[in-house]
């Protein structure tokens, strides 16, 4: 008798849109990245299929709306997520989304998260690195967080290219010589852990405490950090901010991009395997290397079901 084949979802999987990217300068993509991102059900369900890959969770690619003024964002955002429900309404079965808001205004960010979610059927938020320069666990980007909860859905941390001047001191000259230093061999990892440290530290888990983060790459190596950030913040000085109980209980990571054994086993000994989903980050990482990798690793078939789809209808409600 032949093994079944469990249901695969992945859950950062990108693509770009008009309604967002005609306020940037044009960007420099390989033409192959270029052409899958702008390609909503064609190379893109083709290469789903040939990995047997059942449905995408969408999200447009960096750079997002962070990036853009306050009067600008807001339409931009709502022309990109109509764009978003209308290529998931063409295919229903095979794809569902984050939505873009609008963080520069939070207020206009929570009520385009709540239409997102109420009207379009979209399924959380995804945010890109800084806003307008700062990160995100100020005060004043609580009303997107505290409209996360009501709505029962993640925000999703997506790393997004360092500081202007983080990149001058930090990574240069090995940014020229060297671009991926800055990006998803280095930077973007600390930039997203960042964010998540910063999070916690800020107190908004306590006044949300059902609020629900999700961090790609494996958890942007918290896992591995979890313990020592904990025990260090329990000492004189760090406030007794519970690091490690905080990351458990408001945290899922993704696989996006990060195919590693050694990674899966260090977030499943520091998370519960509940909280990990499975991710390719396509079209930057290649769908059958993910699928194959996942099929292969040392989990018991209960949780590889899991990671490669239940978790991810539990968390989204599919």
């Amino acid at each position: 008798m032949t093994k079944a084949t469990p249901k695969i979802i992945t859950i950062e999987e990108h693509f770009m849109h008009a309604a967002l990217t005609d306020h940037f300068p044009a960007g420099h993509q390989p033409e192959k990245i270029r052409a899958r991102l702008f390609d909503y059900a064609g190379i893109r369900i083709e290469e789903m299929d040939a990995a047997g890959i059942d449905m995408q969770i969408l999200s447009h690619q960096s750079p997002g709306s962070q990036r853009l003024d306050e009067g600008i964002a807001v339409s931009a955002c709502v022309a990109v997520n109509d764009a978003l429900a209308e290529i998931i309404s063409q295919e229903p079965d095979r794809f569902s989304g984050f939505a873009m808001i609008p963080t520069a205004d939070p207020a206009a960010a929570a009520d385009e998260l709540q239409r997102s979610v109420d009207e379009l059927g979209l399924k959380g938020a995804m945010i890109h690195g800084l806003s307008r320069g700062e990160f995100v666990d100020g005060e004043a980007y609580w009303p997107i967080f505290a409209q996360a909860e009501k709505l029962g859905v993640p925000v999703y941390l997506h790393p997004a290219d360092p500081d202007k001047t983080v990149t001058q001191r930090y990574y240069a000259p090995y940014d020229q010589s060297h671009p991926m230093f800055t990006r998803a061999a280095w930077g973007f990892g600390v930039e997203a852990g960042t964010q998540a440290v910063r999070l916690i530290l800020s107190g908004v888990f306590k006044k949300h405490p059902e609020l629900k983060i999700l961090l790609g790459h494996l958890g942007e190596a918290l896992p591995f950090w979890m313990d020592r950030i904990h025990a260090t913040l329990q000492r004189p000085g760090g406030d007794s901010v519970d690091f490690s109980g905080t990351l458990k209980r408001n945290f899922w990571v993704t696989t996006s991009g990060f195919f590693s054994d050694n990674a899966l086993a260090c977030c499943m000994e520091a998370l519960d395997p509940d909280r990990i989903l499975f991710a390719v980050d396509w079209p930057y990482a290649d769908n059958k290397a993910g699928v194959d990798w996942m099929k292969a690793a040392p989990v018991d078939e209960q949780t590889r079901s899991a990671i490669f789809s239940r978790n991810a209808e539990a968390l989204l409600g599919l």
